[in-house]
């Protein structure tokens, strides 16, 4: 007896000393950090949690901030409590908490094509085709969220993240949720309330960035800049896009550009699918001598008729493609489709490729590209356990691939001093500045819209291109909602269709698409605002002033800059309810009153897409259906009553000497004279400075 109870407090003591042992262990290998946070700029905070990988989504994108333009904003203080802010190391991983408050909305975090608000959501965000699912995996992946109560969180890490936004209650929650009867209270909820964000990052360090506001608009212009500023792409790139056939030759297309001249349909950039090539799925990046005897000579035809060029491309190599020879030491373990993967994480690789574009499609005159499948699927790309020479992980590659392919394109162009817009399937953080529009295969019009919505909040641009149609509606409701979207294109690689595809709406089709050419000079304008101060030129109705944060989630209207309201109608529908913010708004096509910070509904016909204007609204328009590079007359709308201004911007519309102050801000503005009446003035071009405006007409839309 004596014997079995000192043996029993032995093992008690063992496993006591065991116990302690363990905790100390955890308790060593849990740090919890305290934060220092370093204002880095006006409204812009950095912290280094850990020891954060060297290669981070800036770092990787090259991309610097422009200081001066976001010191330039609105003064902000640090707009989270700061001891409510929690991070941890453990186990090699990154435990991150920030807190919310009850009615705060979250946007934001990857380009999602269902839900504009992501409280109450999980994610990982993962690079990825988009399957039909909002779950994280997308074509943009991008960390960062913005808050209704105006200021964003960038996790500046180019792993797979996961985050639960508002999902994960916790017992030391400041907030917690009332636990309630199922059996009984009919308010019991399967997702109880939370009053946090927490982030899981599988690395041991990681760097944060807060952005502030006031507005959760200054919040996302912050982002925009602390990444190098939005893009501005060449004039021609906001005209009309047609994609032909994947198999056309020389002669096909060039008949394909006179349609368009024969039915008067606008035409500013023809694309060329994988057939330009030699072989494709692997590429070759050589011209098939076949289809094309003489590209050069083709280019150069279509440049005369006012037409750039645009050349599909994918990133795996043909083993027997010219540029094997001295690539292939700097590709992957593992290949796609057969063809061999380059690692564009080495400079090598940048060289031997971009010497090669350089020699064989710059030199001749190809104007931008469109780089295919750096996205996913999962069977489509390099899986993760492939080796690259650089040693970069292969997720890190998969979430930046389409960035380095961005930075190579946009460096080449710029070292001739002409910009390029192009089109790529997959993005993350630092790649706000490259001209390129995200794209991807799925073909529903309302999550278009949505995608549309959701990418101002993320410093990326979207485009629901057209493709095909069962209807002429349908066809129609499309191309209207293309032509208020960062590229109006029709792709035809498929099906070979048509802008005058369905007859019995040709003539509509050609108005909108005429449309969107008289808009380029407010278009640009937008632009520019996006590059120089980092506003979204297509941007959510949580980004507008006057618009309530109490409203529904709002997934198919959006505004284009600040003065045009867009609200898409699809097929089947013949009205539909626009949610007006604050102020007085007015029809773009009649001037005519349409309401003022109020729910309206709409029958507008097939022939319109609903567009309103604010009160005060400028709209410059060219006089024109074709891209003006240099002088153009200019017809200024006014919508509404009261005295307003406008800065209208403009530079050689196609090299980067704006960067050296070779661009031009012409104020016009509207007030009214002695007795009442509305008068317009547009100021002289600053002497020395691009002065591309020829004759201005005045419309007065509101009587």
């Amino acid at each position: 007896m004596y014997f079995s109870m000192k043996y029993s407090k032995n093992i008690l003591l063992c496993l006591s000393i065991t116990i302690l042992v363990q905790w100390i262990t955890l308790e060593a290998k849990s740090q919890k950090v305290k934060i220092h946070w370093e204002k880095i700029a006006n409204g812009v905070w950095k912290a280094e949690i850990g020891k954060p990988e060297a290669n981070n989504l800036l770092t990787i994108a090259g991309v610097g901030p422009k200081t001066l333009a976001i010191n330039s904003m609105p003064l902000a203080k640090f707009p989270l409590a700061e001891n409510e802010i929690k991070v941890e190391v453990y186990d090699g991983k990154t435990y991150l908490r920030f807190p919310l408050e009850q009615q705060e909305k979250i946007f934001g975090l990857g380009l999602n094509f269902k839900t504009v608000e992501q409280r109450g959501r999980i994610l990982r965000l993962h690079e990825d085709h988009y399957d039909g699912v909002d779950n994280g995996r997308s074509h943009a992946p991008i960390p960062f969220y913005v808050s209704s109560k105006g200021y964003g969180v960038f996790i500046n890490s180019a792993r797979y993240i996961d985050i639960w936004v508002g999902t994960g209650v916790r017992v030391d929650s400041k907030n917690p949720p009332e636990a309630r009867d199922r059996n009984t209270d009919p308010k019991w909820s399967a997702s109880p309330y939370s009053d946090n964000v927490e982030v899981l990052v599988p690395a041991a360090g990681v760097e944060l960035i807060v952005f502030g506001g006031p507005s959760t608009l200054d919040a996302v212009s912050r982002f925009n800049l602390y990444q190098g500023g939005g893009s501005l792409p060449p004039k021609w790139g906001l005209g009309f896009w047609h994609r032909t056939p994947t198999l056309f030759n020389d002669t096909q297309l060039l008949n394909e550009v006179e349609g368009f001249t024969k039915h008067q349909f606008p035409l500013t950039v023809i694309g060329l699918e994988p057939g330009w090539q030699s072989k494709s799925y692997p590429c070759t990046y050589e011209w098939d001598s076949k289809r094309f005897p003489d590209p050069k000579g083709l280019i150069n035809t279509l440049k005369d008729k006012g037409i750039y060029t645009n050349l599909w491309i994918n990133p795996y190599i043909a083993p027997d493609a010219k540029i094997m020879s001295t690539l292939k030491p700097y590709t992957a373990s593992h290949t796609v489709w057969a063809g061999y993967v380059p690692d564009y994480s080495m400079k090598q690789t940048n060289t031997i490729i971009g010497n090669h574009l350089k020699k064989n499609l710059l030199a001749i005159g190809v104007s931008g590209f469109k780089m295919d499948e750096n996205d996913g699927f999962d069977f489509w790309l390099w899986p993760d356990v492939t080796k690259f020479p650089s040693g970069t992980p292969a997720d890190i590659m998969r979430q930046t691939y389409g960035v380095m392919m961005q930075k190579l394109n946009t460096k080449l162009y710029r070292a001739e001093n002409k910009r390029t817009y192009g089109l790529v399937r997959g993005t993350n953080a630092g790649a706000t500045s490259f001209p390129f529009v995200i794209y991807n295969d799925y073909y529903s019009h309302r999550d278009f819209i949505t995608a549309l919505i959701n990418s101002s909040f993320i410093g990326t641009l979207w485009t629901p291109e057209v493709r095909s149609s069962g209807s002429a509606e349908d066809w129609l409701r499309r191309m209207q909602t293309v032509c208020f979207s960062p590229i109006a294109m029709l792709n035809a690689w498929a099906d070979g269709t048509k802008p005058w595809t369905f007859p019995e709406v040709e003539k509509e089709v050609a108005e909108v698409a005429n449309l969107r050419m008289q808009l380029i000079p407010y278009l640009y304008t937008c632009f520019a605002e996006y590059s120089f101060y980092g506003r979204p030129p297509f941007r959510a109705m949580n980004l507008v002033d006057g618009f309530s944060v109490n409203t529904k989630e709002i997934k198919d209207q959006y505004m284009v800059g600040d003065n045009l309201l867009i609200a898409p109608l699809f097929t089947g529908e013949k009205s539909r309810k626009v949610i007006l913010p604050t102020g007085k708004w007015y029809d773009f096509y009649t001037g005519k009153l349409a309401g003022e910070d109020e729910v309206i509904t709409v029958t507008p016909g097939l022939a319109n897409i609903p567009v309103f204007v604010r009160d005060g609204g400028i709209v410059p328009m060219a006089v024109t259906n074709t891209v003006a590079e240099e002088k153009y007359d200019l017809v200024i709308r006014y919508y509404g009553e009261k005295e307003a201004s406008y800065q209208l911007y403009d530079d050689d519309g196609k090299t980067f000497d704006y960067e050296k102050g070779a661009y031009c801000w012409r104020n016009i503005s509207v007030k009214r004279d002695q007795v009442g009446k509305l008068n317009g003035t547009i100021s002289a071009a600053v002497k020395g400075k691009p002065d591309n405006v020829g004759k201005v007409t005045w419309e007065f839309k509101t009587n």
